[in-house]
């Protein structure tokens, strides 16, 4: 009986024996529980809100041994080794209005694949020791109060697939090394006081996803990655012609609205087989280049052209893009009647119809008394023989001071 209990004895104490290692040497790395401590100080105090992830940091406990509600936002590394550490591989705050600075110890957890601090009131500059995160996938600072220039050094983070600091007040030129992010698919950099030309980035092949809108960029178009899927450059300076966008053939949305882009809007363009959206509107541009579509393989849905210096006939072969539902051809200068064909698509595939502000003239094909009833649009402000029971002619027409030779070579 004895030699039993003794041999039970020895197997709990070897148990125990071995357990004890695991329990104490996969707490946190020492450096990366500092880190967190001090990012929690940099944040005043009166914009922690009891229930959001920070005041759950509670520091009398280890972060990546904590259970329930405690340290959320917090993903820690499982160590193989009895004798390594835990480290902190991701940070995901909640937008919960923290209003501080980034301390420049986050450069110390370089375990982190993940560091969201979206949505907040971070101020500041983004510290240089973030080049040290070698290890990060996805980084998103986006709207936050961030100030001064992008980190030329962010360059070196080459696993980043998704860097996303739009909706800051970053200012300066966008470090053309970024285009030796090989593994970047996401970059998000609108919304903030960018400025100069926009940089080559064609190193960054993978790319997919390019938003620079709403800074102060300004200059042609560079080279794009050919892999883009969303292109947006609204709302700069940018000028010169567009037609090199008709090589990215992967693009799904294109948004060159509210710039100075000039020269015509090419049927490359128009005919990227992929291409849903595109909105050019509120350009300099003159010509629009309509081909047939028919047979050809299209995705094209909504087409937005209002406000260029667009002239000459609407074009007729806008009706045979077969998915095409949303067309703004308003505020520009087309002349002329509105082709019969435009009453077919009325109301049946076309659901939103803007010609508002042109000088076009003649009589409404008949279609339009009846399917402007179930549809969105405009043809106010043109030279049209519009009755006004027609919804889409509410406004009224231009004076015939205005429309006095626009249209003679249509009676």
């Amino acid at each position: 009986m004895h030699s039993v209990f003794s041999s039970c004895s020895t197997i709990i104490l070897a148990v125990l024996v071995a357990l004890v290692p695991t329990t104490v040497n996969s707490l946190t790395l020492d450096i990366d529980k500092e880190a967190l401590r001090l990012l929690k100080r940099s944040i005043d105090p009166n914009t922690i809100p009891k229930a959001s992830y920070i005041s759950s940091w509670d520091f009398s406990i280890d972060p990546c041994e904590s259970t329930g509600g405690q340290f959320q936002g917090i993903l820690c590394s499982v160590p193989l080794d009895n004798n390594a550490r835990s480290r902190i591989t991701a940070i995901d705050l909640d937008s919960a209005g923290y209003d501080g600075f980034l301390a420049p110890s986050i450069g110390n957890l370089t375990e982190l694949t993940a560091l969201n601090l979206g949505r907040n009131n971070f101020r500041g500059p983004i510290p240089d020791s973030m080049s040290n995160l070698r290890k990060l996938v996805s980084l998103s600072m986006s709207g936050n109060f961030f100030t001064g220039s992008i980190p030329v050094r962010v360059a070196s983070l080459k696993k980043l697939e998704m860097l996303d600091l739009s909706y800051n007040n970053l200012s300066g030129a966008i470090p053309a090394k970024l285009s030796g992010l090989r593994s970047l698919l996401h970059l998000r950099l609108s919304h903030n006081e960018l400025s100069g030309r926009i940089p080559d980035l064609t190193g960054s092949w993978q790319l997919q996803t390019l938003e620079l809108g709403s800074n102060l960029l300004y200059g042609s178009l560079p080279k794009f990655p050919v892999n883009l899927r969303t292109l947006s450059l609204t709302h700069n300076s940018l000028s010169g012609r567009i037609s090199q966008i008709g090589k990215l053939q992967h693009l799904v949305t294109l948004d060159l609205s509210y710039n100075r882009f000039a020269g015509s809007i090419t049927q490359e363009i128009l005919t990227l087989p992929e291409v849903v959206h595109i909105d050019v509107s509120v350009n300099h541009l003159t010509a629009i280049e309509v081909p047939k579509f028919a047979g050809r393989e299209t995705q094209l849905q909504q087409l937005d052209a209002q406000a260029n210096l667009l002239r000459g006939h609407l074009p007729i072969n806008l009706v045979t893009i077969g998915k095409l539902t949303s067309i703004n051809l308003s505020n520009n200068q087309f002349s002329g009647p509105i082709p019969t064909d435009y009453g077919v698509k009325l109301g049946t595939s076309w659901r939103s119809l803007y010609l508002d502000h042109n000088f076009l003239g003649g009589n409404l094909p008949p279609q339009f008394g009846i399917a402007s009833v179930r549809m969105r649009g405009s043809l106010a402000n043109n030279c049209l023989m519009c009755p006004p029971n027609v919804r889409l002619c509410r406004g009224g027409q231009r004076p015939v001071s205005e429309c006095v030779g626009q249209n003679d070579d249509n009676e």
